[in-house]
């Protein structure tokens, strides 16, 4: 398929890349003397001729003393009018000497614009043009040009209807079987094509805008996030204007390296839909700008045309080396256009990442594997909720507040790197969008085609097949040939869950080609894929692949067998993850379930496990098996390994081998990774920046499930802590009133605090809320990308957070109530308290403080932790904000404590045989937390003391309507047939 290209019409134009030229010197002409001479004089007239000329002629024109009664009584004369007059024109002779002392100090000075004069206007204007004639000769224009942007902008209907953008075609490719003849005819047919955007892209050359980067008002700088949102509508689109201008030379000299990072004076080329009164078009359209800066444009414009259809098509090649002719090999997918000709951001691409270059000191390598990081922080947060769920049903009423351990040291860092990192949209869509496809195949009695691989790239999944198989299923289109299967994002948002068996489980993510992430489907590999690089190197890709194999959310069940390594990675999860000791044992393993596996499909009348997996048997013996071996065999093994990957592929069985070599039987598919983190395979035409989990990070996540697993270790989470101290806790006696006050359980109240004006007050709650949950402190990265997970600039997060140091306030000494602690991470001071923060504590001083020893304390600190309890966390949240709370386990662990608070209260009065306000409790405590067993039983208990067989039937109704298909667990059923016998008979009375 063509790409699409812009045309004469008005058609689109795509952001180019453009290899940065060095800027023309600009030769000083005669021309420029003269015009130097003249505003000389006119300077040297207008600021010393002026007043001489007015004291010569007309003298002081105000009166010599104090004027009296009869001065104010006599007759207007000319002389009169000439002083009148004579005072304005001092006046304005001062007003124009203050512009041009300005002036003169900007120009020289080159930082900033020049300040404002009140009420100068023309003045100032006229005052400009002359210094900077005069300096034109003597200085770079670069020292003066800040000024010269406002020239003629005050007025906004000034611009041309932007035009489109059109597609830009997105570096990489795709696995196919086309030959190498075929391939060197698509390289030059996108040559032919580069060539016809470069004329294209010349030919609108003239409608091209630009933007010059203002000074500062007062506390006020421009950023890439505040043009973006003033010119195309959206701040997030600050990117395309990075990738527009980046490592161009500016007119001082310099380059832009890094997003956040512009000066006064810059020239930005912005996209072709870029609108507003302070955009110039160039270089032929912008008559109220001063010709030096159309000149200093124009070069501009000329320093990114030379060179950019080269570059533009070059990361369309990658690797070196011939293609094989007898293995697939990497073709260029091509990006459909968007409506409004900028590049959609793709939902896996580090959509949680600020501006180019900033780590903080997080793990960069989990920062940039969106994919993984989701998988792993789902995983966690399960490992979590089921050791909060094991702690409770395993501690009936004796549950202390248990809270998962805080991480530290290099975990910390891990677990922040997660949350800035993970795309769990991006996962989700992918989700959706494979199962939609199975669903839709399987509907038109259509078998899922074989796939290679899969690129994320840009917001759309493009699928490479193994061979055509006719056009996709709506809404999925084909792509630039019969291989290629493509959805755009927009189409996979409409997709819903449906009840299908994953259909390409063995997609893993290998690494990244500029702004496109590459899955391999290993299963589906014709042979082995061998990996060579120095064993430290080949451990962190296998670990990685590893890692999201295991905790993926697009596959179902699969298992992974691991072999020289990785044997910590088994807490990651256990029922996938084995590991095997050594060569012989994984071969003896591997044929016998080879045997098998061709055995049941042979029996099922299936080609492959693809077929199985679309039809009645969709959930039996389909699932994936994938062997990671890190040690190279020899000799025998390595033969027997060969013969066993050959039918491999059909068989739902894949196989990744490490080697020294590089050169192993049977590899259908050999990469190389570098010790620069360069996943190469020169025969396919691959260069990827790989996706790596190094041994550091890779201890560090195994730590922070092994401290989740239940029962391991005295850290685990289901260690039986349950006289654990809470992490922070408040004093809940009368003089331990806070300064800040915020009611998060319920309905989100904030006392102590006016409402912030302006659009940034609903960022501002929510980024109080975030620190309220995580008294241990919230790393700044973990901050910006849980409030704007699509990315944003420092200094947008930076003003964010003081404007929430300002809005806290400080304490009585002086310090703030928001600080950062030694690792840089914010925290907030202990007078800034949630009534979450309160319950807590009042639950612990009741069971394990002062309420131990004193029964009438106990009780009433239960009744109030009761009463604070007002319905779930922030439950008037807006739609599509608090994002963030998905990868908590807060909303775990509320029900649970609110239960243990019923449970205590409801023990309290049952001491006394207060049977009806033990049932109260329990019933407040049911309404937050409905599911808890525990609860129920009690219920029923206390309904049973009060010696009423209707009310207790009632009671055991209600619970079986709620447990619904589920039915009633175990241990309930055994308490009410104990205390019910007849209650089965009953329920259909009851209902």
């Amino acid at each position: 398929m063509a790409r699409t290209t812009s045309s004469s019409t008005g058609g689109p134009s795509a952001p180019r890349n453009r290899t940065p030229q060095p800027l023309p010197r600009r030769r000083r002409t005669a021309g420029d003397f003269v015009k130097a001479f003249l505003a000389f004089v006119a300077l040297a007239v207008l600021v010393f001729g002026v007043p001489g000329a007015l004291a010569f002629t007309v003298g002081w024109p105000l009166p010599g003393g104090a004027p009296s009664l009869d001065w104010l009584q006599q007759e207007i004369t000319v002389g009169t009018f000439i002083n009148v007059l004579t005072v304005v024109v001092w006046l304005a002779w001062a007003q124009f000497t203050a512009c041009v002392l300005v002036e003169v100090k900007a120009a020289l000075s080159g930082v900033g614009m020049p300040g404002r004069v009140p009420g100068a206007g023309g003045s100032q204007l006229l005052a400009r043009q002359l210094v900077a004639a005069l300096l034109l000769v003597g200085a770079t224009a670069a020292s003066f040009a800040p000024g010269l942007s406002q020239f003629g902008q005050s007025l906004e209907g000034n611009q041309k209807p932007a035009s489109a953008a059109s597609a830009q075609q997105t570096p990489g490719g795709l696995f196919g079987q086309e030959q190498a003849g075929s391939a060197a005819s698509a390289v030059a047919e996108q040559a032919e094509q580069a060539a016809a955007h470069a004329g294209s892209s010349t030919a609108k050359d003239g409608d091209t805008k630009y933007y010059r980067i203002q000074p500062p008002e007062g506390r006020h700088h421009d950023s890439m996030w505040e043009i973006a949102e003033r010119h195309l509508g959206d701040g997030r689109r600050y990117k395309e204007i990075y990738q527009l201008n980046k490592d161009r030379e500016q007119p001082d000299g310099s380059r832009l390296s890094e997003a956040s990072l512009i000066r006064p004076g810059w020239i930005m080329e912005m996209p072709a839909d870029a609108h507003g009164g302070e955009l110039v078009e160039m270089p032929d359209e912008a008559p109220k700008v001063s010709q030096d800066v159309k000149e200093q444009i124009s070069d501009y414009a000329k320093s990114g045309q030379q060179g950019g259809g080269a570059k533009e098509q070059g990361g369309g090649q990658q690797g070196g080396g011939s293609v094989d002719r007898d293995t697939a090999h990497i073709t260029i997918p091509e990006q459909r256009p968007t409506e409004s000709g900028a590049q959609q951001e793709a939902p896996v691409a580090g959509s949680g990442s600020e501006s180019e270059g900033f780590s903080f000191g997080l793990p960069e390598a989990l920062i940039g594997a969106p994919l993984l990081a989701a998988g792993l922080l789902g995983a966690l947060g399960r490992r979590r909720r089921h050791a909060l769920w094991q702690s409770a049903m395993g501690a009936v009423g004796g549950r202390r507040g248990m809270e998962p351990p805080t991480p530290t040291g290099d975990a910390a860092d891990v677990q922040d790197a997660l949350l800035v990192g993970a795309d769990p949209e991006g996962v989700r869509l992918l989700d959706l969008s494979l199962r939609g496809l199975a669903a839709s195949l399987a509907e038109e009695s259509r078998a899922l085609p074989t796939v290679y691989a899969a690129w994320l790239s840009n917001g759309d999944l493009h699928l490479q097949l193994a061979q055509p198989a006719g056009r996709p299923p709506a809404p999925w289109q084909l792509g630039q040939d019969q291989t290629f299967w493509m959805l755009a994002r927009t189409d996979a948002e409409q997709y819903e869950d449906v009840d299908t068996a994953a259909p390409y489980p063995g997609l893993v993510s290998l690494g990244t080609l500029d702004d496109s992430r590459l899955l391999l489907n290993l299963e589906a590999v014709p042979g082995v894929v061998s990996l060579s690089g120095t064993e430290a190197d080949r451990a962190a890709v296998f670990a990685s692949v590893a890692a999201e194999l295991a905790t993926n959310g697009w596959s179902d069940r699969m298992t992974i067998t691991l072999v020289g390594f990785g044997q910590d990675l088994t807490p990651l999860a256990p029922n996938r993850l084995r590991h095997l000791d050594d060569i012989e044992a994984l071969i003896e393993t591997m044929e016998a379930e080879t045997r098998q596996r061709r055995g049941a499909l042979g029996a099922a009348g299936h080609d492959s496990v693809l077929t199985g997996r679309t039809g009645p048997a969709q959930h039996t013996r389909w699932a994936p098996h994938l062997v990671l071996l890190a040690a190279e065999p020899t000799g025998d093994d390595a033969v027997k390994l060969a013969e066993l990957a050959a039918d491999a592929s059909r068989l739902g069985i894949g196989y990744l081998v490490g080697t020294e070599s590089g050169d192993l039987p049977g590899a259908a598919w050999e990469m190389e990774i570098t010790a620069q983190g360069k996943l190469l395979a020169p025969l396919l035409g691959l260069e990827l920046e790989a996706q790596l989990l190094p041994e550091a990070q890779q201890r560090a996540v195994v730590e922070l499930f092994v401290d989740a697993d239940p029962g391991e270790g005295e850290g685990g989470a289901g260690s039986g802590r349950t006289g654990a101290t809470p992490p922070f806790l408040v004093d809940v006696t009368e003089q331990g009133r806070p300064a800040v006050y915020a009611r998060l359980v319920g309905t989100y109240e904030i006392i102590g605090l006016d409402t912030p004006d302006g659009d940034r007050s609903p960022l501002m709650h929510e980024a109080l809320a975030l620190l309220l949950l995580h008294r241990e402190g919230v790393h700044p990265r973990v901050l910006s990308s849980a409030l704007w997970p699509r990315g944003v600039t420092e200094d947008v997060r930076d003003a964010l957070v003081e404007r929430l140091r300002e809005w806290l306030g400080t304490e009585p000494d002086g310090s703030p109530r928001l600080r950062a602690d030694q690792s840089g991470r914010l925290t907030l001071a202990k007078s800034v308290v949630s009534d979450l923060d309160v319950l807590r504590s009042l639950y612990h001083e009741a069971t394990q403080g002062r309420g131990a020893n004193s029964r009438a304390v106990r009780g009433r600190m239960l009744t109030d932790a009761l009463v604070l309890v007002r319905g779930p966390l922030l439950a008037d949240r807006p739609q599509g904000r608090y994002g963030w709370l998905t990868h908590e386990i807060v909303d775990a662990q509320l029900p649970l404590l609110v239960a243990d608070i019923g449970l205590a209260l409801s023990e309290f009065h049952l001491e006394k045989g207060r049977a009806e306000k033990a049932i109260e409790a329990l019933n407040a405590s049911l309404n937050s937390a409905p599911g808890d067993e525990r609860l129920w039983n009690e219920l029923l208990r206390g309904t049973h003391a009060v010696g009423d067989p209707a009310r207790l039937q009632q009671v055991a109704a209600d619970l079986v309507a709620r447990s619904g298909a589920r039915g009633v667990p175990p241990r309930t059923e055994a308490l009410l047939d104990e205390l019910l016998p007849t209650w089965r008979s009953g329920l259909t009375a009851v209902s």
